[in-house]
């Protein structure tokens, strides 16, 4: 029977083996409806102590979302930043929401339009992606 690291070259060594539901403690899914892709995450600069030690208690990539998010990043922009799933990124922004660390909004072309799109804006991006 062939050990499960048979076949990683020792160039994949730098890679993490670690699997996604160990980042987040065994969750698959997020509890939070409201976060999809293009939702603004920003950090809250003023946290309480008790906020900051229980950030100090949380994985390393709730720490490394904390700091990326000084300024408003969209969630697909923050699962990319951390090479993680969208819906692993998911989970850990609601931790960090859950616990008064970050904040989140729609971005402003949907709070200024009253949450629906210009029809001109979607056809803009439609054909856009069809020039590809």
């Amino acid at each position: 029977m062939k050990h499960w690291t048979e076949g990683f070259d020792d160039d994949d060594a730098d890679e993490s083996l670690v699997r996604p539901y160990t980042i987040t403690g065994g969750r698959t899914t997020s509890e939070r409806n409201d976060l999809t892709l293009i939702t603004l995450v920003t950090a809250i600069s003023e946290v309480s102590s008790e906020a900051e030690r229980r950030l100090r208690r949380m994985q390393p990539e709730h720490r490394t979302i904390f700091a990326l998010c000084k300024r408003p990043l969209a969630v697909a922009e923050v699962a990319s930043a951390l090479n993680l799933p969208v819906s692993v990124t998911k989970i850990l922004i609601g931790d960090l929401i859950e616990t008064g660390q970050m904040r989140t909004r729609p971005p402003l072309a949907f709070a200024q339009a009253g949450g629906i799109p210009d029809m001109t804006i979607l056809e803009a991006v439609r054909d856009g992606l069809r020039n590809l």
